[in-house]
């Protein structure tokens, strides 16, 4: 399997991974944490790996089986 293929029959999770790390950044920024106590808001980092994962989830829900699957 060649990089492109890998890259290619994960887009949706890369996609959603990305989108949630976007987001989740932005919820820190605007949002956040004002007692600075929060585990996940309280740091850009955690709070844009946390929402990453949770948006990589939520796209993988979309993705179909492929036909080369179904084969096997």
């Amino acid at each position: 399997m060649t990089m492109f293929n890998l890259f290619k029959n994960n887009i949706l999770y890369i996609a959603g991974g990305l989108a949630g790390a976007i987001g989740g950044f932005l919820y820190w920024k605007f949002v956040g944490c004002s007692s600075g106590t929060c585990k996940i808001t309280s740091s850009p980092i955690n709070s844009s790996l946390y929402f990453g994962l949770m948006g990589s989830l939520a796209f993988g829900m979309f993705k179909t089986k492929s036909k080369e699957n179904d084969n096997k």
